[in-house]
Protein backbone atom coordinates (compact mmCIF):
# COMPACT_ATOMS: atom_id res chain seq x y z
CA UNK A 1 0.00 0.00 0.00
CA UNK A 2 1.34 3.59 -1.27
CA UNK A 3 0.97 6.36 0.80
CA UNK A 4 -2.57 8.89 -0.07
CA UNK A 5 -2.41 12.10 1.39
CA UNK A 6 -5.12 15.09 1.03
CA UNK A 7 -3.68 18.70 0.14
CA UNK A 8 -6.33 21.00 0.81
CA UNK A 9 -3.99 23.79 -0.52
CA UNK A 10 -3.89 22.84 -3.89
CA UNK A 11 -7.27 21.75 -4.30
CA UNK A 12 -8.45 25.06 -3.41
CA UNK A 13 -5.58 26.28 -6.45
CA UNK A 14 -7.12 23.90 -8.63
CA UNK A 15 -10.97 24.69 -7.79
CA UNK A 16 -11.69 21.36 -6.19
CA UNK A 17 -13.49 20.33 -3.30
CA UNK A 18 -11.37 17.49 -2.41
CA UNK A 19 -7.63 16.36 -4.00
CA UNK A 20 -5.75 13.82 -3.41
CA UNK A 21 -2.13 12.41 -3.90
CA UNK A 22 -1.21 8.64 -4.55
CA UNK A 23 2.49 8.34 -4.07
CA UNK A 24 3.04 5.38 -6.15
CA UNK A 25 6.14 6.90 -6.56
CA UNK A 26 7.12 5.76 -3.11
CA UNK A 27 6.14 2.38 -4.08
CA UNK A 28 9.43 -0.38 -3.24
CA UNK A 29 9.81 -0.74 -6.94
CA UNK A 30 9.92 2.66 -7.89
CA UNK A 31 6.60 3.76 -9.42
CA UNK A 32 2.87 1.97 -10.35
CA UNK A 33 4.53 -0.60 -12.51
CA UNK A 34 5.77 -2.15 -9.29
CA UNK A 35 2.38 -3.66 -8.46
CA UNK A 36 2.02 -5.29 -12.31
CA UNK A 37 5.65 -6.10 -13.54
CA UNK A 38 6.74 -8.48 -10.41
CA UNK A 39 3.27 -10.29 -11.25
CA UNK A 40 4.01 -10.90 -14.79
CA UNK A 41 7.24 -12.25 -13.76
CA UNK A 42 6.03 -14.47 -10.85
CA UNK A 43 3.30 -15.64 -13.65
CA UNK A 44 6.06 -16.67 -16.13
CA UNK A 45 8.28 -17.51 -13.95
CA UNK A 46 6.68 -20.18 -11.58
CA UNK A 47 5.47 -21.41 -15.72
CA UNK A 48 9.06 -22.22 -16.61
CA UNK A 49 10.36 -18.89 -18.18
CA UNK A 50 13.63 -17.83 -17.02
CA UNK A 51 14.46 -15.08 -19.67
CA UNK A 52 12.63 -12.14 -19.92
CA UNK A 53 12.72 -8.73 -22.26
CA UNK A 54 11.40 -5.80 -22.02
CA UNK A 55 11.57 -2.33 -23.98
CA UNK A 56 10.91 0.21 -21.62
CA UNK A 57 11.71 4.24 -21.41
CA UNK A 58 11.98 3.70 -17.61
CA UNK A 59 9.49 3.04 -15.32
CA UNK A 60 8.64 -0.50 -16.08
CA UNK A 61 12.00 -1.38 -16.78
CA UNK A 62 13.51 -0.28 -13.07
CA UNK A 63 10.80 -2.13 -11.68
CA UNK A 64 11.19 -5.60 -13.70
CA UNK A 65 15.09 -5.23 -12.65
CA UNK A 66 14.45 -4.81 -9.19
CA UNK A 67 12.17 -8.09 -9.04
CA UNK A 68 14.05 -10.20 -11.03
CA UNK A 69 16.80 -9.29 -8.35
CA UNK A 70 14.93 -10.22 -5.48
CA UNK A 71 13.94 -13.33 -7.37
CA UNK A 72 17.40 -14.28 -8.01
CA UNK A 73 18.08 -13.93 -4.30
CA UNK A 74 15.51 -16.57 -3.07
CA UNK A 75 15.75 -19.05 -5.98
CA UNK A 76 18.26 -21.53 -7.11
CA UNK A 77 16.99 -21.07 -10.84
CA UNK A 78 18.12 -17.25 -12.01
CA UNK A 79 16.49 -15.26 -14.00
CA UNK A 80 17.83 -13.32 -16.74
CA UNK A 81 16.23 -9.95 -17.95
CA UNK A 82 17.51 -7.90 -21.55
CA UNK A 83 16.27 -4.21 -21.31
CA UNK A 84 15.66 -2.46 -24.60
CA UNK A 85 16.08 1.29 -23.95
CA UNK A 86 16.19 3.88 -27.07
CA UNK A 87 19.53 6.33 -27.79
CA UNK A 88 17.18 9.27 -25.92
CA UNK A 89 16.35 8.00 -23.23
CA UNK A 90 16.25 10.65 -19.98
CA UNK A 91 20.34 10.16 -18.55
CA UNK A 92 19.08 9.78 -15.37
CA UNK A 93 16.98 7.07 -16.29
CA UNK A 94 19.82 5.22 -17.57
CA UNK A 95 21.86 5.36 -14.79
CA UNK A 96 19.32 4.06 -12.16
CA UNK A 97 19.32 0.93 -14.83
CA UNK A 98 23.19 0.65 -15.54
CA UNK A 99 23.77 0.40 -11.65
CA UNK A 100 20.82 -2.09 -11.57
CA UNK A 101 22.76 -4.27 -14.24
CA UNK A 102 25.49 -6.47 -12.92
CA UNK A 103 28.82 -5.37 -13.24
CA UNK A 104 27.31 -1.74 -13.77
CA UNK A 105 27.85 -1.19 -17.38
CA UNK A 106 25.30 -0.56 -20.62
CA UNK A 107 26.09 -2.40 -23.76
CA UNK A 108 24.98 -1.68 -27.12
CA UNK A 109 24.37 -4.93 -28.45
CA UNK A 110 22.77 -8.40 -27.59
CA UNK A 111 25.00 -10.09 -24.79
CA UNK A 112 27.45 -12.63 -26.27
CA UNK A 113 26.69 -16.38 -25.46
CA UNK A 114 29.25 -16.40 -22.43
CA UNK A 115 27.87 -13.54 -21.00
CA UNK A 116 26.63 -14.38 -17.31
CA UNK A 117 25.17 -10.58 -16.25
CA UNK A 118 21.50 -11.45 -15.36
CA UNK A 119 20.18 -8.01 -15.98
CA UNK A 120 21.40 -6.52 -19.16
CA UNK A 121 20.23 -2.46 -20.24
CA UNK A 122 20.80 -2.72 -24.62
CA UNK A 123 20.72 0.48 -26.28
CA UNK A 124 18.83 0.03 -29.21
CA UNK A 125 17.94 2.54 -32.50
CA UNK A 126 14.87 0.12 -32.22
CA UNK A 127 13.78 -0.86 -28.77
CA UNK A 128 10.47 -2.26 -30.06
CA UNK A 129 12.05 -3.86 -32.80
CA UNK A 130 14.95 -5.34 -30.58
CA UNK A 131 11.69 -6.46 -28.31
CA UNK A 132 9.75 -8.15 -31.34
CA UNK A 133 13.67 -10.68 -32.26
CA UNK A 134 13.94 -11.15 -28.58
CA UNK A 135 10.56 -13.06 -28.00
CA UNK A 136 11.33 -14.99 -31.60
CA UNK A 137 14.27 -16.04 -29.57
CA UNK A 138 12.79 -17.75 -26.67
CA UNK A 139 12.68 -14.58 -24.09
CA UNK A 140 9.29 -13.86 -22.32
CA UNK A 141 8.03 -10.34 -23.47
CA UNK A 142 7.11 -8.08 -20.12
CA UNK A 143 5.15 -5.46 -22.29
CA UNK A 144 2.34 -4.40 -20.31
CA UNK A 145 0.30 -3.11 -23.26
CA UNK A 146 0.07 -6.77 -25.07
CA UNK A 147 -0.55 -9.27 -22.16
CA UNK A 148 -3.46 -8.71 -19.70
CA UNK A 149 -1.58 -10.43 -16.86
CA UNK A 150 -0.65 -6.82 -16.64
CA UNK A 151 -4.05 -5.65 -15.40
CA UNK A 152 -3.87 -7.71 -12.41
CA UNK A 153 -1.37 -6.37 -10.42
CA UNK A 154 -3.58 -2.82 -10.75
CA UNK A 155 -6.31 -4.80 -8.68
CA UNK A 156 -5.17 -3.68 -5.86
CA UNK A 157 -4.20 -0.20 -6.68
CA UNK A 158 -8.06 0.05 -7.43
CA UNK A 159 -8.97 -1.42 -3.84
CA UNK A 160 -7.12 1.08 -1.93
CA UNK A 161 -8.54 4.04 -4.00
CA UNK A 162 -11.97 2.19 -3.76
CA UNK A 163 -11.61 2.27 0.08
CA UNK A 164 -11.25 6.14 0.01
CA UNK A 165 -14.74 7.95 1.03
CA UNK A 166 -16.35 10.67 -1.23
CA UNK A 167 -13.73 9.98 -4.01
CA UNK A 168 -15.13 10.93 -7.45
CA UNK A 169 -12.49 11.02 -10.06
CA UNK A 170 -9.17 9.55 -10.74
CA UNK A 171 -6.55 11.36 -13.14
CA UNK A 172 -3.93 9.78 -14.06
CA UNK A 173 -1.18 10.19 -16.85
CA UNK A 174 -1.28 7.39 -19.27
CA UNK A 175 0.82 5.68 -21.96
CA UNK A 176 -0.67 1.87 -22.95
CA UNK A 177 -3.35 2.67 -21.00
CA UNK A 178 -2.72 -0.53 -19.09
CA UNK A 179 -3.13 1.05 -15.58
CA UNK A 180 -6.13 3.04 -16.46
CA UNK A 181 -8.16 0.07 -18.01
CA UNK A 182 -7.57 -2.07 -14.47
CA UNK A 183 -9.19 0.96 -12.41
CA UNK A 184 -11.58 1.40 -14.92
CA UNK A 185 -13.07 -1.96 -15.04
CA UNK A 186 -12.82 -2.23 -11.61
CA UNK A 187 -14.66 0.48 -10.92
CA UNK A 188 -17.58 -0.48 -13.12
CA UNK A 189 -17.38 -4.07 -11.67
CA UNK A 190 -17.82 -2.94 -8.14
CA UNK A 191 -20.08 -0.20 -9.39
CA UNK A 192 -18.09 2.41 -7.76
CA UNK A 193 -19.02 6.17 -9.52
CA UNK A 194 -15.79 7.04 -9.85
CA UNK A 195 -14.47 8.57 -13.29
CA UNK A 196 -10.88 7.28 -15.14
CA UNK A 197 -9.62 10.59 -16.40
CA UNK A 198 -6.66 9.54 -18.68
CA UNK A 199 -3.88 12.45 -19.45
CA UNK A 200 -1.39 12.37 -22.60
CA UNK A 201 0.95 14.72 -24.15
CA UNK A 202 1.34 17.19 -26.95
CA UNK A 203 3.92 14.67 -29.10
CA UNK A 204 1.52 11.34 -28.09
CA UNK A 205 -1.79 11.23 -27.42
CA UNK A 206 -3.19 8.69 -29.55
CA UNK A 207 -6.01 7.94 -27.01
CA UNK A 208 -7.47 11.34 -26.04
CA UNK A 209 -7.49 11.78 -30.44
CA UNK A 210 -10.69 9.49 -29.64
CA UNK A 211 -12.13 12.04 -27.66
CA UNK A 212 -11.25 15.64 -28.96
CA UNK A 213 -8.59 16.64 -31.69
CA UNK A 214 -5.72 18.60 -30.11
CA UNK A 215 -4.81 22.00 -31.48
CA UNK A 216 -1.74 22.66 -29.23
CA UNK A 217 1.62 23.42 -30.16
CA UNK A 218 3.75 20.60 -32.08
CA UNK A 219 6.48 19.85 -29.76
CA UNK A 220 8.40 17.00 -27.75
CA UNK A 221 7.01 16.45 -24.57
CA UNK A 222 8.97 17.18 -21.29
CA UNK A 223 6.62 14.09 -19.98
CA UNK A 224 9.37 11.33 -22.08
CA UNK A 225 7.43 8.05 -20.12
CA UNK A 226 4.21 8.43 -22.40
CA UNK A 227 5.54 7.44 -25.98
CA UNK A 228 2.80 4.31 -27.20
CA UNK A 229 1.74 5.55 -30.34
CA UNK A 230 0.06 2.00 -31.47
CA UNK A 231 -2.45 2.46 -28.14
CA UNK A 232 -3.16 -1.05 -28.64
CA UNK A 233 -5.76 -1.01 -25.56
CA UNK A 234 -7.32 1.72 -27.21
CA UNK A 235 -10.55 -0.15 -28.55
CA UNK A 236 -10.98 -1.83 -24.59
CA UNK A 237 -9.88 1.28 -22.47
CA UNK A 238 -11.70 4.37 -24.48
CA UNK A 239 -15.58 2.62 -23.93
CA UNK A 240 -14.18 2.11 -20.41
CA UNK A 241 -13.85 5.50 -19.42
CA UNK A 242 -16.73 6.89 -20.96
CA UNK A 243 -18.71 4.38 -19.27
CA UNK A 244 -17.08 5.80 -16.03
CA UNK A 245 -18.55 9.04 -17.40
CA UNK A 246 -14.37 9.93 -17.39
CA UNK A 247 -12.53 11.94 -20.29
CA UNK A 248 -8.95 11.94 -21.93
CA UNK A 249 -6.71 14.88 -21.81
CA UNK A 250 -4.03 16.37 -23.79
CA UNK A 251 -1.40 18.14 -21.65
CA UNK A 252 0.79 20.52 -23.23
CA UNK A 253 4.38 21.51 -21.64
CA UNK A 254 3.12 24.72 -20.78
CA UNK A 255 0.35 22.98 -19.04
CA UNK A 256 2.97 20.73 -17.68
CA UNK A 257 5.33 23.03 -16.08
CA UNK A 258 2.45 24.83 -14.63
CA UNK A 259 1.26 21.57 -12.91
CA UNK A 260 4.97 21.51 -11.59
CA UNK A 261 4.40 24.96 -10.13
CA UNK A 262 1.52 25.20 -8.97
CA UNK A 263 1.84 21.65 -6.72
CA UNK A 264 5.46 22.40 -5.29
CA UNK A 265 3.79 25.85 -4.59
CA UNK A 266 0.73 23.79 -2.68
CA UNK A 267 2.04 21.15 -1.31
CA UNK A 268 6.02 21.80 -1.29
CA UNK A 269 6.53 18.75 -3.69
CA UNK A 270 9.33 18.49 -6.53
CA UNK A 271 7.09 15.40 -8.81
CA UNK A 272 8.04 14.24 -12.37
CA UNK A 273 6.89 15.83 -15.45
CA UNK A 274 5.17 12.58 -15.82
CA UNK A 275 3.52 12.41 -12.57
CA UNK A 276 2.63 16.43 -13.17
CA UNK A 277 0.26 15.04 -15.68
CA UNK A 278 -2.26 14.18 -13.69
CA UNK A 279 -2.92 17.66 -12.31
CA UNK A 280 -2.44 18.91 -15.58
CA UNK A 281 -5.63 17.17 -16.60
CA UNK A 282 -7.46 18.14 -13.91
CA UNK A 283 -7.01 21.50 -14.64
CA UNK A 284 -8.04 21.25 -17.88
CA UNK A 285 -11.19 19.10 -16.37
CA UNK A 286 -11.93 22.31 -14.22
CA UNK A 287 -11.44 25.07 -16.73
CA UNK A 288 -14.26 23.36 -19.00
CA UNK A 289 -16.00 22.69 -16.06
CA UNK A 290 -16.42 18.98 -16.43
CA UNK A 291 -18.87 18.05 -13.35
CA UNK A 292 -16.91 15.56 -10.58
CA UNK A 293 -19.31 14.57 -8.07
CA UNK A 294 -16.42 14.64 -4.86
CA UNK A 295 -12.94 14.53 -4.75
CA UNK A 296 -10.30 13.91 -6.90
CA UNK A 297 -7.22 11.86 -6.49
CA UNK A 298 -4.00 12.34 -8.97
CA UNK A 299 -1.75 9.32 -9.23
CA UNK A 300 1.90 10.38 -8.91
CA UNK A 301 3.03 7.54 -10.99
CA UNK A 302 6.87 7.53 -10.76
CA UNK A 303 9.77 8.73 -13.03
Amino acid sequence: MTPLKKYPELAKALGVSDLYFKREDLHPFGSHKGRSIPIMIDHYYQNGNRQFAISSSGNAALAAALYIQEINSKNSQPAELDIFVGRHIAPHKLEKLKTLATGGDTINRVSTKGDNNPIRVLIKERPLQALTEAIQEGKRSLRQSTDDTALLGYESLAKELAEVKGIGAVFIGTSSGTTAQALAEYFLKEKLPIQVHIVQTSSCHPMSAEFENYDGPDEDSVADAIVDQTALRRTKLVPLIKKTSGYAWVASNDNIETALSLTEKNTGLQISTNSALSVAGVAQAIYRSWEIKGGVVCLICGE
